[in-house]
Protein backbone atom coordinates (compact mmCIF):
# COMPACT_ATOMS: atom_id res chain seq x y z
CA UNK A 1 0.00 0.00 0.00
CA UNK A 2 1.69 3.38 -0.82
CA UNK A 3 0.89 6.11 1.99
CA UNK A 4 0.92 9.85 0.54
CA UNK A 5 2.91 12.43 1.97
CA UNK A 6 1.35 14.80 4.12
CA UNK A 7 1.72 18.67 2.35
CA UNK A 8 3.80 21.13 4.08
CA UNK A 9 1.71 23.74 5.62
CA UNK A 10 3.57 25.96 3.09
CA UNK A 11 2.89 23.72 0.19
CA UNK A 12 -0.94 23.49 1.26
CA UNK A 13 -1.11 27.68 1.08
CA UNK A 14 0.00 27.66 -2.34
CA UNK A 15 -2.47 24.39 -3.40
CA UNK A 16 -4.93 26.76 -2.15
CA UNK A 17 -4.26 29.88 -3.85
CA UNK A 18 -3.73 28.18 -6.91
CA UNK A 19 -7.20 26.85 -6.65
CA UNK A 20 -8.48 30.27 -5.56
CA UNK A 21 -6.61 32.36 -7.99
CA UNK A 22 -7.91 30.01 -11.23
CA UNK A 23 -11.41 31.53 -9.90
CA UNK A 24 -10.54 35.21 -9.00
CA UNK A 25 -11.25 37.09 -12.20
CA UNK A 26 -11.52 40.53 -10.38
CA UNK A 27 -7.82 40.44 -8.99
CA UNK A 28 -6.08 38.97 -12.11
CA UNK A 29 -8.42 41.50 -14.22
CA UNK A 30 -6.97 44.50 -12.25
CA UNK A 31 -3.13 42.89 -12.95
CA UNK A 32 -2.34 41.46 -9.30
CA UNK A 33 0.28 39.19 -8.96
CA UNK A 34 0.68 36.59 -6.21
CA UNK A 35 4.48 37.04 -5.44
CA UNK A 36 4.16 34.67 -1.86
CA UNK A 37 1.78 32.95 -0.14
CA UNK A 38 2.69 31.07 3.36
CA UNK A 39 0.15 29.55 6.29
CA UNK A 40 -1.11 32.49 7.17
CA UNK A 41 0.46 34.91 5.00
CA UNK A 42 0.68 36.50 1.30
CA UNK A 43 2.50 38.96 -0.57
CA UNK A 44 0.43 40.52 -3.78
CA UNK A 45 1.64 43.51 -5.46
CA UNK A 46 -0.41 45.69 -8.40
CA UNK A 47 1.41 48.35 -10.46
CA UNK A 48 -1.27 51.46 -10.58
CA UNK A 49 -2.30 51.84 -13.89
CA UNK A 50 -4.14 55.49 -15.25
CA UNK A 51 -7.73 53.86 -14.93
CA UNK A 52 -6.94 53.93 -11.42
CA UNK A 53 -6.67 57.20 -10.41
CA UNK A 54 -9.04 59.74 -9.67
CA UNK A 55 -9.71 63.59 -10.22
CA UNK A 56 -7.06 64.40 -7.94
CA UNK A 57 -4.08 62.23 -10.28
CA UNK A 58 -3.53 59.69 -7.39
CA UNK A 59 -4.56 56.20 -6.57
CA UNK A 60 -8.17 56.04 -6.11
CA UNK A 61 -8.60 54.57 -2.39
CA UNK A 62 -10.59 51.49 -3.85
CA UNK A 63 -8.43 49.86 -6.07
CA UNK A 64 -5.67 50.46 -2.93
CA UNK A 65 -8.42 48.26 -0.78
CA UNK A 66 -9.06 45.91 -3.62
CA UNK A 67 -5.43 45.11 -3.15
CA UNK A 68 -5.27 44.90 0.42
CA UNK A 69 -8.61 42.66 0.39
CA UNK A 70 -7.27 40.72 -2.44
CA UNK A 71 -4.05 40.12 -0.07
CA UNK A 72 -6.29 39.32 2.75
CA UNK A 73 -8.45 36.69 1.29
CA UNK A 74 -5.48 35.00 -0.12
CA UNK A 75 -4.09 34.63 3.57
CA UNK A 76 -7.32 33.76 5.47
CA UNK A 77 -8.07 30.52 2.79
CA UNK A 78 -4.38 29.85 3.44
CA UNK A 79 -5.43 26.82 5.38
CA UNK A 80 -7.52 24.99 3.45
CA UNK A 81 -11.17 26.27 4.72
CA UNK A 82 -13.05 28.54 2.62
CA UNK A 83 -13.04 31.88 4.21
CA UNK A 84 -14.79 35.50 3.41
CA UNK A 85 -14.16 38.74 4.93
CA UNK A 86 -16.61 39.50 7.97
CA UNK A 87 -15.54 43.38 7.90
CA UNK A 88 -12.46 45.54 7.03
CA UNK A 89 -10.98 48.73 8.06
CA UNK A 90 -8.59 50.68 6.30
CA UNK A 91 -6.28 53.19 6.81
CA UNK A 92 -4.87 55.37 3.90
CA UNK A 93 -1.35 57.11 5.14
CA UNK A 94 0.26 58.38 1.87
CA UNK A 95 -1.16 58.61 -1.81
CA UNK A 96 -0.29 56.15 -4.23
CA UNK A 97 0.39 57.73 -7.58
CA UNK A 98 0.01 56.52 -11.18
CA UNK A 99 3.10 53.89 -12.04
CA UNK A 100 3.65 52.74 -8.42
CA UNK A 101 3.94 49.21 -7.76
CA UNK A 102 1.95 48.49 -4.59
CA UNK A 103 2.82 45.17 -2.26
CA UNK A 104 0.13 44.50 -0.06
CA UNK A 105 1.70 42.48 3.14
CA UNK A 106 -0.83 40.14 4.68
CA UNK A 107 -0.84 38.20 7.79
CA UNK A 108 -2.88 36.43 10.55
CA UNK A 109 -2.82 37.99 13.89
CA UNK A 110 -5.38 35.27 15.54
CA UNK A 111 -7.29 32.37 14.02
CA UNK A 112 -10.13 30.93 17.11
CA UNK A 113 -12.78 28.63 16.30
CA UNK A 114 -14.38 29.91 12.51
CA UNK A 115 -12.78 33.78 12.87
CA UNK A 116 -9.88 35.23 11.86
CA UNK A 117 -8.07 38.50 12.55
CA UNK A 118 -5.56 39.70 9.77
CA UNK A 119 -3.66 42.76 9.27
CA UNK A 120 -2.46 44.07 5.38
CA UNK A 121 0.58 46.43 5.19
CA UNK A 122 0.49 48.72 1.52
CA UNK A 123 3.58 50.01 0.55
CA UNK A 124 5.27 51.23 -2.24
CA UNK A 125 8.85 50.99 -2.22
CA UNK A 126 8.75 50.15 1.47
CA UNK A 127 6.87 52.94 2.57
CA UNK A 128 3.64 52.13 4.36
CA UNK A 129 0.87 53.62 2.27
CA UNK A 130 -2.15 52.22 4.40
CA UNK A 131 -2.90 49.89 6.70
CA UNK A 132 -5.94 47.19 6.77
CA UNK A 133 -6.96 45.21 9.68
CA UNK A 134 -9.97 42.37 8.36
CA UNK A 135 -11.83 40.59 10.14
CA UNK A 136 -12.61 36.93 8.61
CA UNK A 137 -15.63 34.07 8.92
CA UNK A 138 -14.89 30.38 7.51
CA UNK A 139 -17.79 29.58 5.71
CA UNK A 140 -16.79 25.59 5.15
CA UNK A 141 -15.84 23.51 2.49
CA UNK A 142 -11.88 23.01 1.02
CA UNK A 143 -10.00 24.97 -2.08
CA UNK A 144 -8.35 21.44 -2.45
CA UNK A 145 -9.11 17.35 -1.69
CA UNK A 146 -8.80 16.67 1.99
CA UNK A 147 -6.11 13.67 2.60
CA UNK A 148 -6.02 11.96 6.01
CA UNK A 149 -2.27 12.92 5.64
CA UNK A 150 -3.56 16.74 4.98
CA UNK A 151 -5.56 16.31 7.92
CA UNK A 152 -2.68 16.20 10.53
CA UNK A 153 -1.37 19.59 9.38
CA UNK A 154 -4.68 21.39 11.59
Amino acid sequence: MKVKAALSSDDLARACADAMWKEDDASQGLGMEIVRVKAGEAVLTMTIQPHMVNGQRIAHGGFIFLLADSAFAFACNSRNERTVAAQCNISFIRPGKLGDRLVATAREISRSGRSGIYDVRVTVDDTAIAELRGHSRTTGGAWVPATDADAKLK
